[in-house]
């Protein structure tokens, strides 16, 4: 009976009918699987201090090179036009360079280049007169070993479908089909096991945030993953400010050196951190206050410029993030010689309604720990800041004879509290300074370790200028503010 000829003709039809439910299983497994590889980034903001500059750099996101690098650069209010060089570079070699000319509206101006590789790339800044670069990744398109895994057992498994199809319909017997038959379920499993293990499947170390980027772990982190460079351990920085002959009333140039604290060797792995390289405050004897952000000249090699007022000793920190190393503030003090002096105005104490560059600002401080602070604009036109609704600077307690740049630098607290964008359904990444729709409420929340004399700072921007509320508080040792 199984020899007969109906037999061996049904034979074949078995055969073709197995391959068939087997390619419909290929079918509907091959739709399932939308693997993505690793994302491509997002949008890199980088404040810039650039000479009397105050600059946001805006690298729009690029998914793969060679492309176009889009540019944009943000001027704030006060920020004298002119015309801003920019060049990309890799390994020492400019590849592309384009002009931006700034004009007197602050706003943001955009530009082109283009990039010809993945890997480590340099934003070089000129601007005739002060230079700066910002070190930037270009990502590659790098596949998964688990989206290899996949994409290759679909393929193989269609082409074990196509073997079997010619064998169960060409060959006399019909029954060596199997093999290809089994060959194409194997390769289904593998692919749809990967496909599975996919969403648990950790990402690999990211080069120039978790790894030193080099152009072999950007074109494939998975290959050097356990081949890092990076002590996860990495010792804090050692900092030294230097301005030589600066006085009161004049524009001085602050030069900042970065060591490691182990080798002393120049610090140059330092993460874009809250949208920049280095936060620097600095404060000075009377309690005004700057928020900088020195541009990178060379390894661990930072400059920034600005006027202070008067003489004394001014109070510096630093606020960086170095890769492996996690988020660090450093603090040091700098001399300012006698000069035109430029008395500052008192600080209000307490709680209390103030305007400050013809804005009305309300401060409300709620009793308790945690305590709430809450900057009150008249309008809700407020633009992110360092991708940031407002920053707030505490320093304290402070104890001495008023000089608040001398108190401040040995102040046992300082602390740099963000107030966060509210989240926008559709809205894919952090929004940029071009957008103006938040406020006008700028909550705070903080807690006070310890009782005594604080000097506070809120900071937030309305028409490309930042605005910087100074208040004092009195925290009784009951832990509510007076």
């Amino acid at each position: 009976m199984g020899n007969s000829p109906r037999g061996r003709r049904t034979a074949p039809l078995v055969i073709v009918r197995v391959l068939v439910l087997c390619a419909l299983a290929f079918l509907l497994s091959g739709g399932t699987a939308q693997a993505d590889g690793v994302s491509s980034g997002a949008d890199v903001q980088v404040a810039q201090t650039l000479g009397t500059r105050d600059l946001t750099i805006v690298l729009r996101r690029m998914d793969i090179a060679p492309g176009p690098l889009h540019v944009d650069v943000v001027t704030h209010a006060g920020s004298a036009p002119g015309t801003l060089k920019l060049r990309a570079s890799t390994a020492g070699t400019t590849f592309s360079e384009t002009t931006v000319q700034l004009g007197e509206r602050p706003g943001a101006y955009s530009a082109l280049l283009r990039v010809d590789r993945p890997g480590p790339w340099e934003l070089g800044l000129d601007d005739g007169t002060d230079t700066g670069s910002i070190p930037f990744i270009v990502p590659a398109r790098v596949i998964p070993p688990w989206e290899k895994a996949t994409f290759g057992g679909f393929v193989a498994a269609g082409v074990f479908l196509v073997i079997g199809l010619v064998i169960a319909m060409r060959v006399k017997r019909p029954q060596l089909a199997l093999i290809p038959a089994g060959g194409m379920v194997a390769a289904l499993a593998v692919a749809i096991t990967g496909a599975m293990l996919s969403a648990s499947t950790p990402p690999p170390p990211a080069p120039g945030a978790a790894l030193d980027p080099t152009i072999d772990n950007i074109q494939d982190p998975y290959a050097n993953a356990q081949l890092s460079t990076v002590d996860f351990s990495r010792p804090p920085v050692n900092l030294a400010v230097h301005s030589p002959g600066a006085r009161a009333g004049g524009l001085a140039e602050v030069r900042i050196a970065l060591a490691d604290g182990a080798t002393g060797r120049p610090v140059d792995d330092l993460l874009v951190h809250d949208n920049a390289l280095i936060h620097l405050v600095v404060i000075s004897p009377t309690g005004r206050l700057w928020h900088l952000h020195p541009v990178r000249v060379g390894p661990g090699d930072y400059r920034v410029k600005f006027t202070p007022p008067e003489s004394g000793t001014y109070a510096v920190a630093a606020e960086l993030a170095r890769r492996g190393g996690g988020v660090q503030l450093v603090r040091t003090t700098m001399p300012v010689a006698a000069g035109a002096e430029s008395p500052a105005e008192p600080v209000p104490a307490g709680a209390g309604p103030r305007v400050v560059g013809g804005n009305p600002v309300d401060i409300d401080i709620e009793p308790g720990t945690p305590t709430t602070i809450t900057a009150r604009f008249a309008r809700a036109d407020l633009q992110p800041w360092l991708g940031m609704l407002g920053h707030l600077i505490v320093v304290g307690p402070i104890t001495g004879d008023g000089r608040v740049g001398a108190d401040a630098a040995a102040a046992p607290t300082w602390a740099h509290v963000h107030s966060m964008i509210p989240q926008s359904p559709g809205m894919p990444g952090k929004p940029d300074e071009t957008v103006a729709a938040y406020g006008p409420a700028v909550p705070f929340t903080y807690t006070f370790a310890a009782p005594g004399k604080y000097r506070i700072w809120l900071q937030a921007e309305r028409d490309y200028t930042v605005l910087t509320v100074p208040m004092q508080l009195e925290i009784p040792p009951g832990g509510a503010p007076q």
